[in-house]
C-alpha cells in the first residue's frame, strides 16, 4: 500500500493506492484511518472503490454504514472513487445520493474530482 499527500495550504488529503483489498472489515478502515493520521496528520482520504471489500456495497451487511458512522464520528472526511453506475441496487444509489450531499463521504468518479471536493471542504 502507498500513501500520498496531497497538500493545498493547510488541507491535507491522503492517497492510498494498492492492488490489494485495504478495507475488508471495520477493524481495517479503522486501522487505515489511524495509521493515516498518525503517519501524515491528515484526516481527509482518498480510496478507491477497487480496494474496499465486496460486500461494503450491499447495504444489507452494514458494513459500509458501520464504516462510514466511524469515519464520520472521527471527523474524518472519505470519498471513494469508482464507477457505481453498475450497481443496480435503489438503496445503495440512494446512499450514495444522501452521501455525496452531505459533508463527509464521497462516493466520485476521479481522483481530481475527490481531491477538489475534499480540498473545498474544512
Amino acid at each position: 500500500m502507498k500513501i500520498t499527500v496531497d497538500q493545498q495550504g493547510t488541507s491535507k488529503v491522503a492517497i492510498i493506492e494498492s492492488d490489494d483489498m485495504v478495507i475488508n472489515n471495520v477493524q481495517d478502515a479503522l486501522d487505515l484511518m489511524a495509521s493515516v493520521n498518525y503517519s501524515n496528520e491528515a484526516y481527509k482520504l482518498i480510496i478507491d472503490k477497487s480496494n474496499i471489500v465486496e460486500a461494503f456495497f450491499d447495504l444489507k451487511t452494514k458494513l459500509a454504514g458501520d464504516i462510514l458512522q466511524k469515519y464520520v464520528n472521527y471527523q474524518v472526511k472519505l470519498a471513494i472513487i469508482g464507477d457505481f453506475d453498475g450497481y443496480n441496487s435503489k438503496s445503495l444509489k440512494d446512499f450514495i445520493y444522501e452521501c455525496n450531499n452531505g459533508k463527509h463521504v464521497f462516493f466520485v468518479k476521479t481522483k481530481e474530482e475527490a481531491l477538489q471536493i475534499l480540498h473545498g471542504l474544512n
